[in-house]
Order: C-alpha cells, then structure tokens, then sequence
C-alpha cells in the first residue's frame, strides 16, 4: 500500500518535471534558427518580475497545499501518511531554495552597491 502510494507519488512528480521542461524549452527549439534570430529573441522576452512571482506564488500553493494535507490527516481524514510527508518535505525544499535565492540576490546588490566607482 505504502510502496504503491510512493510509487505514484513518484510517478507524479517525474511527469511534472517533464511538463515543466517541455514549456521552458521545447525540444525543437534547442538549435536557434539561421534566418531571424533578433526577431525570435525579440519575441520570447522574459519579464524577471513575473518570472519571480509566478515562482513564489508555486511556493505559497506549495506550503499552502502542505498545510491542507496536514491538517487533513489530523483530522482523521483518509490521507495516507507519505502523501502528507512528501508534500511538507516540498513545500520545505521550496521554501529553502526560495530563500538561498533571495540570500543570493540580497549579497549581490550588497556587492553591486560596495563596488568603487
């Protein structure tokens, strides 16, 4: 029962990782095109705010998604135990990548700012 459940678990999060690396890159569009190329960088800009909202708002659902579970499971609800560990154990790792990403931006602007004109 248990193997089963992280089975799928698995299973799961190995077809998000596909999906996710199929909208960021398509695999036709790893050789950059001979004809147009300023036109096609052009047309794919990425705004960093969005960027970086979208990735924060995924690790709010995240936590959020946890905490549901957890609650769920206290409650007596028929949620098995690895679904609740591996969805604290995400919204954990989210949550500390997130904040190694910002340490890391806040010591760059710290750099940036220090740095002699």
């Amino acid at each position: 029962m248990i193997k089963a459940t992280y089975d799928s678990s698995v299973a799961a999060l190995m077809s998000q990782i596909q999906n996710q690396r199929q909208q960021i890159s398509p695999v036709d569009d790893f050789a950059p095109k001979a004809t147009n190329i300023q036109g096609a960088n052009a047309s794919q800009k990425v705004d960093y705010a969005s960027v970086a909202k979208d990735a924060l708002d995924a690790v709010d659902q995240s936590q959020k998604t946890s905490s549901a579970l957890k609650s769920a499971y206290e409650r007596g609800e028929d949620v098995p135990l690895t679904s609740v560990v591996l969805a604290m154990q995400k919204s954990s790792l989210a949550f500390e990548a997130t904040l190694q990403v910002r340490n890391k931006v806040l010591k760059a602007y710290q750099d940036i700012l220090n740095m002699p004109v």
